[in-house]
This record gives C-alpha cells, structure tokens and sequence, in this order.
C-alpha cells in the first residue's frame, strides 16, 4: 500500500518547511481546523488510544486568556499568529477504548496503572502533536511549535472542567516567509543514531 512521495512532497513536509514566528494577515477557518485534524486522527497511536486533545485559540478573547501563560519570547508571535492550538492529552483517554481498540480490554491496562496511563497520554500525545504539523503542512499552512507556557496556567484556565492536561503550543497559519530565518544545522545521522 505505502509508496514513496515525490520531491515536491518531501519538500512540503520537510526539506523546505520552517518554523515560523511571523505571520501573514490570513485568516485559518474553522474548516480548516477540522481538515487538519481529521488528517491527524489517522496518525497511529498506541493501541490507537488517541489520548491528544487540541483546543484551537483564535479568538481575540481565547488570545486574551493564553497570553498571562506564555514566556515572554513567545507573546508577540503567538499574539499575532491566526490560530494556537493548545495540544493536550486526556487523563481518562482510556475511557474511549472500547471503542477505538475493540480487540481486548485495553482499559483495563491503564485504569490499573495510573503511571503507564499517564506516561502513554504524554507520548502519544506528543506524536499527535507531531501529525499535527505534519497536517498543517500538507494543507499548506505553516507551523510554529512552542513549549514556553506555563502549564499549571493553561490548565487552569482552559482545562479546568474537562481535567485534560496540557503539552505543548502550535501556532498555525500562513508564515511571512520574509522573516523566516534560514535553517539551522541539524545533527548528522552518525551523531544521532546507531546500528544494533
């Protein structure tokens, strides 16, 4: 079924995609927002537990909200981006397990283990994120990942009744590739990987 994607894809995805802090004066829509995540929701989890949860900021209200919680380099760009999405995860993410992994009773592997619950909401949420941008990117919006906020703050403020739990910052929209800054080195695969 898998083969491979062509220059022009890779270049979208990766080789010439940035992170970006500057943003055009375009608008993202809500259909938008939804094309992106039923793209992610297909990303493989473990167990396809599916623990993220994403809230969208876009309101000039929800900016207002999030911008006592963002470390100071990160107010101008988030306050100027279309769209924040708060990436979270869901502590009870095993609740939906019947559901989503009918073939045993995964539930009962995270409710009789807070830690592994916990640990498996974090990381998979994290890979969640991850398709996100990925997402983002092949819709041909850009992306700007962030993990300066206070967290105890967002989740005062947004997660309070739902009780999820909040990982990391994604600003979307289109980026002004103006200011966008060249690529940074990256670590080559003999210094970041090895053979077993």
């Amino acid at each position: 079924m898998s083969s491979a994607v062509d220059t022009p894809a890779l270049e979208t995805l990766f080789t010439r995609a940035r992170t970006h802090s500057a943003w055009q004066d375009t608008g993202v829509s809500d259909a938008q927002l939804e094309e992106i995540y039923n793209l992610v929701r297909l990303g493989p989890t473990s167990a396809n537990c599916s623990p993220a949860r994403f809230l969208f900021v876009r309101s000039s209200e929800g900016k207002a909200r999030l911008k006592p919680a963002l470390s100071s380099g990160n107010v101008d760009k988030t306050m100027r981006a279309p769209v924040t999405a708060i990436v979270a995860w869901d502590p009870a993410f095993y609740e939906h397990l019947p559901a989503l992994f009918p073939y045993a009773d995964a539930r009962a592997w995270f409710t009789s283990s807070p830690e592994l619950a916990q640990e498996t909401a974090f990381r998979n949420s994290s890979m969640q994120a991850a398709y996100l941008i990925s997402a983002c990117r092949a819709l041909g919006l850009d992306t700007g990942p962030m993990s300066g906020f206070d967290r105890q703050k967002v989740d005062a403020t947004f997660f309070q009744a739902s009780g999820w739990k909040s990982n990391l910052l994604i600003n979307i929209g289109y980026g002004d590739t103006t200011k966008a800054h060249t690529r940074l080195p990256r670590l080559a695969f003999n210094d970041a990987c090895e053979l077993a």
